[in-house]
């Protein structure tokens, strides 16, 4: 890549909007490590957790494990995924043991036990550490794997399982998790190792039910002898693309014409006003979509 071609890249709007969720996003991850994971002692399957195993078997900071791990696994992300996935990756994995660090020297975790009343009893709780931490984490992941990033480690594991088998994130997140889970056997009870391995599966769970409601799309029909004032609104004011199909109704024989569109929940209730607005009688249904392949703009384009 030359440097040109690296200025434009920095001078675009999608660059610096991708660059502050990523760095939002692991603030808000590393919170979740260095006051629910790090504190309570579970190992759930993350490189986090794989780090805490080797920090109490060699007596190195957890941070710098981070680091040394994420920086083996980025080399395998940019060689298997991609470029794009590799470089932002790359930014997010090697923030995240600062970012751990910058936590504890902002509001230590000795000051949260000492002055916020009721936060020893919730780590020291392994279930509600359990929780808070799998709920925080998975609301990161799945805004990182949105914009084709990753909070790095497991998640680059994760990806690679997910390009290749064709297994979904989540399932691919708890596999990987789950061997990483197994390593803590060395430094854990047992009944500490298998709460980490149910959260890994929770974590799992979660990243799958909030991937499929961030992506989720409305299909919606419209029947109406108004359709081309509905197919005008979704081409010019929605910038959406629709399809017209002509149906026969079994009860009166009338031919109509009906509408197809595959829109997001905020472009649906756009569109379920203007016709509102305009008084226009139809006949709509509408189902949602987790999944969307193919022609689909992300982004809607202007000529």
């Amino acid at each position: 890549m030359t440097m040109k071609e690296i200025l434009r890249i920095l001078g675009t709007w999608k660059f610096w909007k991708e660059f502050i969720i990523m760095t939002v996003g692991m603030t808000i991850a590393a919170a979740a490590v260095n006051y629910f994971l790090i504190p309570s002692g579970l190992v759930v399957g993350s490189i986090t957790g794989l780090s805490i195993v080797i920090s109490r078997l060699m007596g190195v900071e957890v941070s710098v494990i981070i680091v040394i791990i994420n920086a083996i696994l980025l080399v395998l992300a940019w060689l298997l995924i991609g470029k794009e996935f590799g470089a932002k990756t790359v930014y997010t994995a090697l923030i995240l043991g600062p970012l751990v660090d910058m936590w504890e020297k902002i509001i230590p975790v000795a000051q949260l036990k000492a002055n916020l009343e009721g936060y020893s009893e919730l780590v020291g709780d392994s279930w509600f550490a359990l929780l808070c931490f799998v709920l925080i984490l998975s609301a990161s992941q799945t805004i990182l794997f949105h914009i084709n990033a990753s909070t790095g480690g497991l998640d680059i594991l994760a990806k690679i399982v997910n390009k290749y088998l064709h297994i979904d994130i989540g399932t691919s997140v708890s596999i990987a998790g789950a061997l990483i889970c197994c390593t803590a056997f060395a430094v854990n009870p047992f009944n500490l190792v298998i709460i980490g391995l149910i959260g890994t599966w929770i974590n799992g769970l979660a990243l799958d039910y909030f991937t499929a409601g961030l992506n989720r799309r409305k299909r919606v029909c419209i029947i109406s002898d108004e359709h081309e004032r509905i197919r005008k609104f979704i081409i010019e004011n929605l910038v959406r693309g629709c399809s017209l199909y002509e149906v026969k109704g079994g009860y009166s024989g009338d031919v109509r014409v009906e509408v197809q569109a595959l829109l997001t929940k905020d472009e649906f209730a756009k569109l379920m006003a203007f016709m509102k607005e305009n008084k226009i009688q139809s006949f709509v249904t509408a189902g949602n979509v987790s999944e969307v392949y193919g022609l689909w703009r992300e982004k809607k384009m202007r000529s």
